[in-house]
């Protein structure tokens, strides 16, 4: 009898625990041979494997890469997702370097660049599983006359996030923590990010918080610096945030 309520309990257990995160999974796409040198030249501080997998990319899916400027997670992705599978490598027009987007795209068949405004980038509703996010979602709240970046209406912007991500789809937030205080204050001095103000805009626009890790946390930046700054360039704290469309 109490063999039998032993083996009940694991079997409950097993049902209740979360499976174990399996970033190896992901190891064919790091190790791509196809990828950009450059790119594969930030693997170790990015731990992109482990990324992948807390995102929970999988073969098939429709990804969108938010403002994906070099393509590092773009080429990530479009091996993760498989041919069968869709990248929209999204980039405002001062940011994109046509250019340097040959090699990916002739390389990696399933990427699909989408080179307008950020109040212009619009996806059809419901047709993508992922919003992926790196390092730029603060950039919402930037704006450079130099750079030719306007400033974005950030609820508008989400507004949009949410009609094109499918029901039960996916935001990934991967960005550079930051203080809390007025969002575009912090960014136009630090280009970070309070993660407080992320959840918050989240919720407001309708997504749930559905995941947090700490994989990219570092004790040793104090979030002062920004990061830029050559004492933390590379090696500034992150938090990843996943949100799901109801």
């Amino acid at each position: 009898m109490s063999i039998i309520r032993t083996s009940f309990a694991l079997a409950l257990l097993a049902l209740a625990t979360p499976a174990l995160a399996k970033p190896a999974d992901y190891a064919f796409a790091v190790a791509d041979g196809a990828r950009n040198a450059k790119n594969r030249a930030l693997d170790e501080g990015r731990k992109p494997a482990e990324v992948l997998d807390f995102a929970g990319i999988a073969q098939g899916q429709v990804v969108a890469d938010f403002m994906a400027a070099g393509g590092y997670y773009s080429e990530l992705i479009a091996r993760a997702v498989g041919p069968q599978g869709t990248v929209y490598a999204m980039d405002p027009p001062s940011f994109h370097d046509a250019k340097g987007w040959e090699q990916p795209t002739a390389r990696y068949r399933n990427i699909r660049l989408l080179v307008a405004p950020i109040a212009a980038m619009q996806l059809a509703p419901a047709s993508i599983d992922t919003m992926f996010t790196h390092l730029v979602y603060h950039d919402l709240y930037w704006q450079s006359e130099q750079y030719k970046f306007p400033r974005n209406d950030v609820p508008r912007v989400l507004a949009d996030w949410f009609r094109a991500v499918k029901p039960g789809g996916h935001v990934i937030v991967v960005d550079h923590a930051g203080p809390a205080g007025d969002p575009r204050e912090v960014v136009e001095r630090l280009h970070r990010i309070d993660p407080e103000r992320v959840k918050a805009d989240m919720a407001a626009a309708g997504f749930v918080l559905e995941a947090e890790s700490s994989l990219l946390q570092r004790s040793d930046d104090d979030l002062s610096k920004g990061v830029f700054d050559p004492a933390v360039r590379g090696k500034t704290s992150r938090f990843l945030l996943k949100f799901r469309r109801p």
